[in-house]
């Protein structure tokens, strides 16, 4: 039987345990997927240690590629025999293979190898509707100024060259030198190292005293009161991760005196159609072919050494994307 990453209660890296699960036979509007990359990301962290709590047992991981080797009733956008790749729920791509709903799998272009397509689904498409649909209420022209926060990580990396490529001023934060080289390197206009100066001063600086007219933030905890004092007036918040922990409750208020604008954004409302997921990930296949986005795999690990993968990926050392192998 095919090995599975599994949970039987919350906890740290060393609850993730291998085992052997039946697969069978997918059913109406399901596909079953022999598995060949597989991504990871910190939803599977905030999954593992309960803070989106799910049932138990869990099998973890929310993307992956390979081949099809089944599809149920219903099913007409993919073949047996399909290089294919996705991002979306239920978890479960830990694994060698596995069977699932079909609509959030995508037919993977032959240009794109396996683990270039593990490795982007999910940040690539949150990258996709960050920039291209969760946008601050007067919208973003060519040369305006927009903050991501850990712009060296894998979804951070991505939105640095689209940004770019569309015309947008990034400036992008990082917890070390080495990161925000990386983030220059890969399109950003100017990188702030939040460990060693006042991001907020800096983005301050660099506007004019402006501000940005919107903040992409998936740190959460630790950079949202700073990242509110870098909104220009009618500025969006687009809060889409808890790096940090989760932000703590806070007072609608305090957006007042600027007018500000609160989101807390999610990629699975956007992938939630066949249409509307297929409309995403062909904008992100365009891109990519085109070179103008390039997707870093900085570190590779076998299933089997899921649990090292993890302590990196929470310890912050990790930069880029990161997949399992099969």
């Amino acid at each position: 039987m095919p090995l599975t990453v599994q949970i039987s209660q919350p906890g740290g890296p060393e609850e993730m345990r291998l085992v052997d699960l039946p697969v069978g036979e997918p059913g109406p509007g399901q596909i079953r997927i022999r598995h060949k990359a597989i991504g990871l990301n910190f939803i599977d962290v905030y999954q593992r240690t309960g803070l989106y709590s799910l049932p138990m047992p869990l099998s973890l991981g929310m993307e992956g590629s390979g081949i099809i080797e089944a599809v149920g009733e219903g099913v007409s956008h993919l073949q047996v025999g399909d290089r294919a790749a996705y991002a979306g729920h239920p978890p479960g791509s830990y694994s060698e293979a596995r069977v699932m709903p079909a609509l959030p799998v995508c037919k993977l272009p032959d240009g794109i190898s396996f683990e270039t397509g593990a490795a982007m689904m999910l940040k690539g498409l949150t990258a996709q509707y960050l920039l291209r649909k969760t946008l601050p209420s007067e919208g973003l022209q060519a040369g305006d100024h927009v903050l991501w926060h850990a712009a060296a990580g894998g979804v951070g990396l991505i939105a640095c060259q689209w940004a770019k490529s569309l015309g947008y001023q990034l400036i992008a934060t990082a917890g070390s030198e080495e990161k925000c080289q990386l983030a220059l390197a890969n399109g950003a206009a100017h990188a702030i190292n939040y460990r060693t100066e006042d991001f907020a001063a800096r983005v301050k600086e660099i506007t004019g005293g402006k501000g940005v007219k919107v903040v992409y933030d998936s740190v959460g905890k630790d950079t949202w009161e700073k990242s509110l004092e870098c909104l220009r007036p009618f500025g969006l918040m687009a809060s889409f991760g808890n790096a940090s922990g989760p932000v703590p409750p806070f007072s609608p208020a305090v957006l007042v005196a600027k007018s500000l604008y609160v989101t807390r954004a999610g990629l699975f409302t956007h992938i939630a159609t066949r249409e509307g997921c297929q409309k995403m990930a062909d904008d992100l296949f365009d891109v990519v072919g085109s070179g103008k986005v390039k997707i870093h795999i900085d570190q590779r690990f076998p299933l089997a050494q899921v649990q090292d993968a993890h302590r990196a990926l929470e310890a912050r050392k990790t930069t880029g994307s990161t997949i399992l192998t099969v």
